[in-house]
Order: C-alpha cells, then sequence, then structure tokens
C-alpha cells in the first residue's frame, strides 16, 4: 500500500512538464494564427465576405436565366409563326402570365419603408427595451406584404424584387434573406394598388398594430408614403417547385 505514493509522484514528475509543454504549444499557435487580432472578428469579417460573394454569384446567375429565358421567349415566337399550335398555345399561357406576377405593372401605389431603431456607438438598450425590440422582424415584413395583398394590390416588391405565390419571405438576425439574396435594413416595399384601401387593410392588421407600438416604444422606422407611379418589374427568377405536399 505505502508504495504507491512514490510511483504516483513519479506519474505526476513526468505528466506536468507534458501538460505545460502543449498547453505552450497551444498558446504560441493561437498567438501566430491571431497576428494580435480578434479571432472573432476575423470569422465575422469572413462570414460577411462569403455572403457577399454568395450575392454576387446569385446575381450573375440571375442575369444568365434571364439572358436564356429571353433565348426561349425569341424561339418560341418564331416558332409560334410559323405554327398554329404553337401559337394558340402561346396565347394560352400569355393569358396567365399578369396573374403570375410575370409582367411588369405600372400604376398609382405605395412604398413602406421599414428600419430598426437608430443606436449610437456604444450607447446601451434604452430602459425596459430587449435586442429584439429595436429591430425589423420576419412578421412586421410579412404583416405589412399580407395588408397589400389583402388590399388587392396588383403587384409587390421587397427590395425591387417581384414577389409570387411561393415566395418566402425570412429573417436571418436582422437581415433579410429572399428568393436567394440576402438585405441589410431599411427594407423597402413597393406595391401597385389603391393607396387607400393599402392603408385601411394596414391599419386592421394585428402584426402592423405592433410593429407601430414598437415605432411608438423604440423608435423602429416605419413609414409610408403615397406614389403617383410605381414600376414594378416582372418575376424573372426560377419557377420550379422545390418542395411539394400532396394535400
Amino acid at each position: 500500500m505505502f508504495l504507491r505514493r512514490p510511483t504516483s509522484r513519479g506519474v505526476w514528475t513526468v505528466l506536468v512538464p507534458v501538460v505545460a509543454l502543449v498547453a505552450g504549444l497551444l498558446f504560441a499557435t493561437s498567438g501566430r494564427t491571431a497576428l494580435g487580432t480578434d479571432l472573432r472578428a476575423g470569422e465575422s469579417t469572413q462570414l460577411s465576405s462569403l455572403v457577399e460573394q454568395r450575392n454576387r454569384v446569385i446575381a450573375s446567375q440571375q442575369d444568365d436565366l434571364g439572358r436564356l429565358q429571353a433565348q426561349v421567349q425569341h424561339l418560341t415566337d418564331q416558332a409560334a409563326s410559323r405554327n398554329g399550335a404553337v401559337a394558340a398555345a402561346q396565347a394560352g399561357g400569355a393569358a396567365g402570365m399578369a396573374a403570375a406576377e410575370l409582367t411588369p405593372v405600372t400604376g398609382p401605389g405605395v412604398q413602406i419603408t421599414l428600419d430598426d431603431a437608430p443606436r449610437e456607438s456604444g450607447a446601451g438598450l434604452p430602459t425596459g427595451a430587449r435586442p429584439d425590440d429595436l429591430v425589423i422582424h420576419q412578421s412586421d415584413v410579412q404583416g405589412v406584404v399580407n395588408s397589400l395583398l389583402a388590399a388587392g394590390a396588383e403587384g409587390v416588391a421587397i427590395m425591387g424584387q417581384r414577389l409570387i405565390a411561393t415566395s418566402a419571405v425570412r429573417c436571418v438576425g436582422n437581415t433579410l434573406l429572399l428568393q436567394g439574396r440576402t438585405y441589410s435594413p431599411p427594407f423597402v416595399i413597393t406595391a401597385v394598388g389603391d393607396a387607400s384601401e393599402m392603408r385601411s387593410q394596414l391599419a386592421v392588421s394585428s402584426d402592423v398594430a405592433l410593429l407601430e407600438q414598437a415605432v411608438e416604444d423604440f423608435g423602429l422606422t416605419y413609414d409610408i408614403r403615397e406614389l403617383r407611379s410605381v414600376d414594378l418589374p416582372a418575376y424573372d427568377g426560377a419557377l420550379d417547385m422545390q418542395y411539394a405536399d400532396v394535400g
């Protein structure tokens, strides 16, 4: 029983220098990697760069898609000029393009701007506020869009992107993810339609009411402007379904 003390002491005599050596190597490696900078800040910068790079790739792909769609339309028009069946099918498809948001639309309407509460650098939160109280949420954007559609808007766009039936409005942090692209606030929503009817629908929306309360309490931006003429582009993204469920 008494022989275990020398044995244990001998093991620790060997292990302590080894642990100290490994710890020193880790500290040295971390120092060389950081080069005197904040590693977390570097990760944030890298993530921001990746998002910007992805946005550029998506924009380039959408430009390519637009050119290919124009070529398809040109070839279809040529075929329709020589084939009555193709012309009839083309006419039938054109009748539904406006309802599918595939044609531009122009007319009177509104422009709505949503933005986070302004905050000075280093300033703390307002009394009684949480960080989530100071930013625009997905429910705020969706509430505005739903109200515009309920008012019979002929077309709605967010940040210049035309919305269609399958468009999904999602927020990741305080950024908006829409049809493959990310946007930072302020978020601008435009719609063509009867401005007074759209204002009426916005006024009775429970989601918009919560937004208006946050505007009053914490200084968020919810600004509505009536415009004599609004130009909305046609939707030019992919129309393929990614997910489907048989109900």
